[in-house]
């Protein structure tokens, strides 16, 4: 979702758009993963669209193609998302999201290091480090009892000593190597330690994005699975586009070996139980759910995005999508799906 809103994004401010995607997803997640729409949307959409069906774990395939292009800008988006999946999988999971990175970072250095390169991380580089923080109970949310944390988790936290998830440990490995690249060999990196990145156009499953996927239970009458936790934890949201604003303001202004927690903030914080309020709201149908008391190893109990380092390195941006305004669109967003569904 966020290559391809990106893509758009960057492609009305004027720039010539290469993608690459094997549509691994697919693999990934089985049909409901596929995202050969996605590629059909971005070629009717940009002027000009190249894309190259390429593996980004394919090491020579990637230096040569970024020799052969050398771009402007290289936006990192590619990865094995799944915590539940990295489990079964260790091999390609480690292979995509770590060595996929080297490839790229690499093939950036030789043929344009002077190109800013934007690698979107996750909030999962700090395991479950963030459930050390202590936490209330309130009636629908857990929160943080520490002043310390009322932002939300800095970009100083510890992503050291915990545990990650076989997923998590791979995005380590990749977050700390684009931090490298920019730190050693001075180019013009950072790394986007995504809360959860979301919008109408992302193709949510079970296994990855939390909040299309509980939308799309409620449009289209599926069982939601809770993991734990009272149906409390607490995740922040932002819309693909601020993502993508963000991507171009650092584009324009690059810094070297940054790293940056992009999310919704505190602001656009919620829990399960209150993103099932607020989606039944919307569609007038209850939610349909499960709960189970193990959570998934490795989760979060709480986190939202601490985005003040964010906003003073560039205060021209700013979140522009409040949560009322992103369920809305989601909500819409999967009817129309499910209605093209039907009518074929």
């Amino acid at each position: 979702m966020i290559g391809s809103e990106v893509s758009l994004y960057l492609s009305r401010h004027g720039y010539q758009i290469t993608g690459i995607d094997n549509n691994e997803r697919a693999v990934f997640f089985g049909p409901e993963g596929d995202t050969s729409w996605s590629l059909r949307r971005l070629r009717a959409q940009i002027h000009n669209y190249q894309h190259y069906h390429l593996d980004i774990r394919n090491r020579d395939g990637i230096i040569h193609l970024i020799g052969e292009l050398k771009p402007d800008i290289i936006v990192h988006t590619a990865a094995q998302p799944s915590h539940d999946r990295a489990a079964a999988i260790p091999f390609a999971d480690f292979d995509t999201n770590a060595v996929g990175t080297l490839n790229l970072l690499e093939g950036a250095r030789r043929a344009c290091p002077e190109s800013p390169f934007i690698h979107m991380s996750t909030n999962k580089v700090y395991g479950d480090m963030p459930n050390n923080i202590p936490l209330r109970e309130l009636e629908t949310r857990w929160d943080y009892d520490d002043p310390a944390y009322s932002h939300g988790i800095p970009e100083t936290f510890s992503i050291d000593q915990s545990k990650h998830s076989i997923f998590g440990a791979s995005k380590v490995a990749s977050d700390v190597m684009v931090q490298e690249y920019g730190r050693y060999f001075g180019m013009p990196t950072c790394c986007l330690r995504g809360g959860c990145l979301t919008g109408p156009n992302h193709s949510g499953v079970e296994l990855h994005g939390f909040l299309s996927y509980l939308v799309r239970c409620n449009v289209e009458g599926r069982e939601y699975k809770v993991h734990g936790y009272k149906g409390k934890q607490v995740r922040d949201n932002i819309h693909s586009e601020d993502v993508a604003n963000f991507i171009l303001s650092f584009a324009r202004a690059p810094r070297s070996g940054e790293v940056y927690n992009i999310g919704g903030g505190k602001e656009n914080a919620c829990s399960i139980l209150e993103a099932f309020a607020m989606v039944e709201a919307l569609t007038g149908k209850p939610q349909n759910y499960t709960y189970s008391d193990q959570n998934r190893v490795g989760d979060h109990i709480c986190y939202y995005s601490d985005l003040r380092k964010m906003k003073s390195h560039y205060p021209n941006w700013t979140i522009t999508r409040p949560l009322p305004t992103i369920f809305k669109e989601i909500v819409e967003s999967w009817r129309v799906r499910l209605l093209q569904t039907v009518s074929a």
